[in-house]
């Protein structure tokens, strides 16, 4: 392998700030902070502002478009009728067959 052509590939520790979650992964990242883990070992910190432990869609608290008050079904009611009849062509006079 050639010499200083490669990423710093180390051990590296995330944390989650909203929730303080912790996990370690190998990564390429640059980091300023180290961080001392419960095993001793001191590693680089790279906090995040959500992880898979705090975002919505992971946590089942995400909210559906749908429910929210009808403004979908509102939007569809008011819209939805004249984007149909724009799309659908108006009966086309017969064009009589040139003789």
């Amino acid at each position: 392998m050639k010499e200083g052509i490669h990423p710093n590939y180390r051990e590296v520790c995330f944390v989650d700030l909203s929730n303080n979650f912790k996990f370690v992964t190998r990564s390429c990242v640059n980091t300023k902070e180290m961080v001392k883990m419960d095993d001793g070992r001191e590693l680089p910190l790279y906090k995040l502002d959500t992880s898979s432990e705090s975002h919505p869609f992971y946590t089942g608290t995400q909210k559906s478009v749908d429910n929210m008050g009808g403004r979908v079904e509102r939007f569809r009611n008011r819209f939805g009728k004249t984007a149909a009849k724009e799309a659908a062509p108006e009966s086309a006079p017969e064009v009589e067959a040139a003789k």
